[in-house]
């Protein structure tokens, strides 16, 4: 249990504002941190909790907020301090009430902010620090070669993970075969775009303002078509949505068999989070996509 006082200390230092502690209110829906809503009648923060030895997964965290809110474009919980208290890592935020609904033009919005945030670039691809995506470690090491980035610390990094789980033979013949062959596929010259990088609609809400919010990020430089195609993973952001990114910032042609690439990195990640479940359906990827590389 961590030590409540000791973390409202905390965030009164960060806001350079008195807090006086009311009893925490616990928050369901997450499946690797437990959180928590901080409160004192005037004001409320958000707080997730994990075992002291995860405080680096909330530092990156806390800093991919931060370069997300840089951008002045999709609103995001502004990150306030990090730390571990009574032997539990806990990140502290701003509380943002969700769950209104977004006005006429509410999804558009959220495809045209996305495409301006994505203007935000840099001179290569990955991050300043590694972070996760779920649990799962995800290396960021700057590279200005996108097909190397992707090869190592994506689609390479999740096989090398899923053969030390025990997922060998066929997965891992065939996505040897995909490592090999996928660069074909990248031929759209993509820059280094700021991407949230796990972008599904669990992740999209919308304030009593009706406006989008973005949050959970797991935050680098990369193809700007690896978060619209999280976006269609699991569904959830509507026509309007795509229409307005498109209009704002089109596509490149190949979009469509790309996605299922970036996709991949995920459904491999699930795999290695969740169990073999999801074998299938990886497998079932990588073989479209070795028959669109021919």
């Amino acid at each position: 249990m961590p030590d409540w006082q000791d973390i409202a200390a905390r965030i009164a230092a960060a806001t350079g504002e008195p807090f006086a502690l009311r009893p925490p209110q616990h928050v369901g829906g997450g499946c690797i941190n437990r959180a928590v809503r901080l409160g004192d009648g005037r004001r409320d923060y958000f707080v997730k909790l994990n075992d002291a030895s995860q405080l680096a997964m909330f530092e990156a965290e806390a800093a991919g907020l931060a370069a997300l809110a840089a951008t002045a474009t999709l609103r995001v919980p502004r990150p306030l301090c990090t730390g571990v208290s009574a032997g539990e890592a806990f990140l502290a935020m701003e509380y943002i009430p969700l769950g209104g609904r977004p006005g006429a033009d509410g999804k558009a919005a959220a495809g045209r902010l996305l495409a301006t945030l994505h203007r935000a670039s840099a001179p290569a691809f990955g991050w300043e620090r590694d972070n996760t995506i779920g649990s799962t470690p995800q290396p960021n090491a700057p590279e200005p070669d996108w097909v190397v980035f992707w090869r190592e610390r994506r689609l390479g990094h999740q096989l090398r993970l899923a053969a030390a789980s025990g997922y060998r033979g066929r997965v891992q013949e065939r996505g040897a075969r995909l490592l090999e062959g996928f660069g074909a596929l990248i031929d759209h010259a993509p820059r280094p775009s700021l991407l949230h990088g796990d972008l599904w609609g669990g992740n999209l809400g919308f304030d009593a303002a009706g406006r989008p919010v973005i949050f959970d990020p797991a935050v680098y430089y990369g193809d700007r078509e690896a978060d619209l195609a999280m976006t269609e993973l699991f569904g959830g952001f509507g026509s309007d949505f795509y229409a307005a990114y498109r209009e704002a910032w089109p596509l490149a042609p190949g979009y469509a068999v790309r996605k299922t690439l970036y996709n991949l990195y995920h459904i491999l990640n699930h795999l290695n989070l969740f169990g073999g479940g999801y074998l299938a359906q990886a497998e079932g990827m990588i073989e479209r996509l070795l028959a669109e590389i021919g």
